[in-house]
């Protein structure tokens, strides 16, 4: 009976859910369209920066050679600040990034990034000033990291071989602040991979807001492991001395329950050179996640997080003398959101600051007293999570948030008093919304889009009166008419609680007819507050998949975000469990549609998702015949201390939880067809996780196909990779399905 209710809901959903919206267009998607030449790509605004007055911004624009300033008011263009083209003798081709200083007399350009990992890299920086209109390079010792002007606009900070420096503006000198970095034992300045990657920073220091001390962090790796890879000569690019002997690349890198770096705290006075130590604590097996000045200039605040990742305290450190009280502690039963470190402000009073918490349940804004650490206010309130904090207007006493509240699927942004009063809905358009406010928030930009709707680019006044559409897509809109395709439509899966009901997005075939039965591929990645269901545009593969026949479905299980915290927080200790239940679940309820090939239903997914697919098909053998793993975690005991811990704790404090649900411990159950792809070069999930899981699918004597791709990180790109991949992915399809 139970089973019965689940599918009479279904087609109930289905059949109310969003229509199909289907192009008559005579053209098919191609794979180059998608994967080499850009076809359906949606134009946007970049280089967006809001300058000091409030009332204009600035864009990079034609190919990132122009920085031009607008008028917020009538959206229009003032002057061109910067014309690479009109330089004599310029040594910068392009813009990457750029930053003004203070008193906007100078721009900081950045140019030639060179990539180290996900969110690192090494560049080119020069210094452009507006006065004698001269572009001089901020350093001619080699290539730089994360230059920085001290707010005053008179030095920049950087970071080169893994030692902080200091340039003098003024005078064009450079004095070395730190001399002990060495690669794979001591950095200064910059976070170890495992803080880069989970914690999601790359800048590990910060000027005071008086200019007068730099604070940064040490991080001792002597005692991480070190993990090992054979990088070889390939193509795009080609590592010509790597042709007969393979390159060794060794790099630190803690895994779950192993040793992490040992993390210091440091502020440098500039006027005096003294570096102070702050006093973080006796406690060496902790996280220092970030470093946040106050309102006053003499004191930092210092985040500490435990190993468990469920206690976080604000330490506030004196920069002189380096003593820290505890002003805040914020505690959780499972671990405390990382998501939410960099949604904190100070308020100009010096007494109070906002942050984020989930105390009730859901993610919501707090007024909190700095003396006592408790809370004044709650701000938002409501059976909805806040998912972004955009700022605080001192002048109106008013804070803007994103939140989930109109829809887990969607994102609006409002604006609400201090106190909780008075909130504004100031983006009523359903879909995803991402707002940037102007200096003073008199004005915003709103970046838009939803299913139908391809990223929209408005610029409005506070009053959220529109003055100006910057960017429509209405050529890709125009050009989408010449093809065949069909858009997202909206419904829900049951779980296998028998209760939950999970976000679901379908794309049925072209020319869809109700009377035949067509192969499904679920697509999902299902980590930890990630949502892959949400209404916003994108055209893809899926279009192509939907084009050739199959019905896509993109299902989020329990463990996923924007709905409160025991939603996504009920997969604490057992990854993969749950989460592999509700797809298999969720398959079980979408193969009673009369429309779908209970035969013929495979799963697929990338990084969690790869492993999400696999574990999905061995648990399910009666349900799934084929899955796709792209870069697959198969066993948490491989991945990193940071991001497994926060969720699974220790291997040896969670023995259970780690061995049920990997998937290198049910190839046993394997019946379907697996297709594993990964990166000899993935520096992230190590292609350690294929190979082991490959030489127990031997051992147990199950077939599988595995796909290889040399010196590719995570992402698996380059030349033509990505092509070379989805092609790979709709023969394994075809043939399987």
């Amino acid at each position: 009976m139970k089973i019965n209710w689940h599918i009479l809901v279904l087609s109930m959903l289905l059949t109310c859910s969003f229509s199909v919206f289907s192009q008559e267009g005579s053209k098919k998607i191609t794979m180059e369209d998608l994967m080499l030449q850009g076809t359906f790509s949606q134009k946007s605004v970049n280089g967006l920066r809001s300058m000091n007055d409030g009332i204009h911004y600035t864009t990079l624009e034609e190919g990132r050679t122009k920085i031009v300033k607008h008028s917020y008011a009538s959206g229009e263009v003032v002057d061109v600040l910067l014309d690479l083209k009109e330089l004599k003798d310029a040594k910068v081709e392009m813009i990457n990034e750029y930053e003004f200083s203070a008193d906007e007399s100078r721009i900081l350009l950045m140019t030639n990034p060179q990539r180290i990992y996900r969110r690192s890299f090494t560049a080119d920086y020069f210094i452009f000033s507006f006065k004698n209109k001269e572009l001089v390079s901020l350093s001619e010792n080699g290539k730089q990291r994360l230059a920085t002007f001290s707010p005053n606009g008179n030095r920049i900070a950087f970071v080169r071989d893994n030692n902080l420096f200091i340039h003098n503006v003024l005078f064009g000198s450079e004095i070395r602040i730190t001399k002990d970095g060495e690669w794979n034992k001591i950095q200064n300045g910059t976070p170890d991979w495992v803080y880069e990657e989970e914690f999601e920073f790359n800048k590990a220091f910060a000027w005071s807001p008086d200019s007068k001390f730099l604070a940064y962090m040490k991080f001792d790796e002597s005692e991480v492991k070190m993990f090992n890879m054979n990088k070889f000569e390939g193509l795009y690019p080609q590592v010509k001395e790597n042709a007969l002997y393979p390159e060794n690349y060794a790099y630190k890198y803690p895994k779950a329950g192993e040793k992490n770096s040992s993390v210091e705290v440091f502020v440098y006075n500039v006027e005096d050179r003294i570096t102070k130590r702050m006093d973080v604590g006796e406690e060496k097996d902790q996280y220092i996640p970030r470093i946040k000045w106050t309102q006053d200039p003499k004191m930092l605040s210092i985040y500490r997080l435990n190993r468990h990742q469920n206690k976080l305290e604000f330490l506030v450190a004196n920069a002189r003398t380096g003593s820290s009280d505890v002003m805040f502690t914020q505690e959780n039963k499972y671990y405390v959101e990382e998501r939410n470190f960099d949604h904190l402000s100070y308020l100009e009073n010096g007494k109070q600051f906002i942050y984020l918490d989930e105390k009730d349940g859901f993610n919501h804004l707090y007024l909190y007293d700095m003396a006592t650490g408790k809370a004044v206010q709650q701000i938002t309130n409501g059976d909805w999570d806040v998912t972004d904090y955009l700022g605080f207007d001192e002048k109106k006493q008013v804070c803007y948030y994103e939140s989930a509240e109109v829809s887990p699927m969607d994102r609006n942004v409002y604006s609400v008093k201090l106190n909780g009063t008075n909130k504004k809905l100031i983006t009523p358009e359903k879909g995803t919304n991402r707002t940037v406010f102007s200096n003073g928030f008199k004005y915003y930009i709103n970046y838009f889009s939803s299913v139908s709707q391809p990223n929209t680019v408005s610029l409005f006044s506070s009053k959220g009166k529109k003055i100006r559409v910057l960017e429509d897509n209405s050529e890709l809109l125009e050009k989408l008419k010449g093809y065949q395709y069909n858009t997202k439509e909206f419904t829900m899966v049951p779980a296998a609680d028998g209760m939950t009901m999970l976000n679901a997005w379908m794309i049925k075939p072209f020319n869809f007819d109700a009377s035949k039965k067509y192969p499904m591929v679920i697509t999902q990645y299902s980590g930890p507050n990630s949502q892959s269901v949400k209404n916003s545009w994108s055209f893809d593969w899926y279009q192509y998949l939907a084009q050739e026949g199959y019905i896509v479905v993109c299902v989020d299980p329990r463990g996923t975000g924007a709905r409160g915290q025991n939603f996504r927080k009920c997969t604490y200790m057992q990854l993969g469990r749950l989460e592999s239940d509700d797809h298999i679940a969720a398959a079980r309820s979408l193969a009673s549609e009369s429309f779908i090939d209970e035969d013929k239903i495979a799963i697929w997914g990338w990084s969690y998702g790869g492993f999400m697919s696999s574990l999905c098909l061995e648990k399910g053998a009666d349900v799934f015949s084929a899955a796709i793993a792209v870069a697959p975690v198969t066993n948490w005991r491989y991945y990193d201390s940071v991001y497994t811990e926060r969720f699974m704790r220790t291997p040896q404090e969670n023995e259970k939880g780690y061995d049920d649900n990997s998937p290198i411990n049910h190839v046993d159950k394997l019946e379907g067809a697996l297709l594993l792809c990964h990166g000899t070069a993935d520096d992230n999930v190590h292609v350690q996780n294929v190979y082991e899981l490959a030489e127990r699918l031997v051992q147990a004597d199950k077939q599988f196909e595995m796909q290889i791709y040399t010196n590719r990180n995570h992402s698996i790109y380059g030349g033509k990779t990505r092509l070379h991949l989805y092609k790979r992915f709709n023969k394994f399809l075809k043939d399987n399905l």
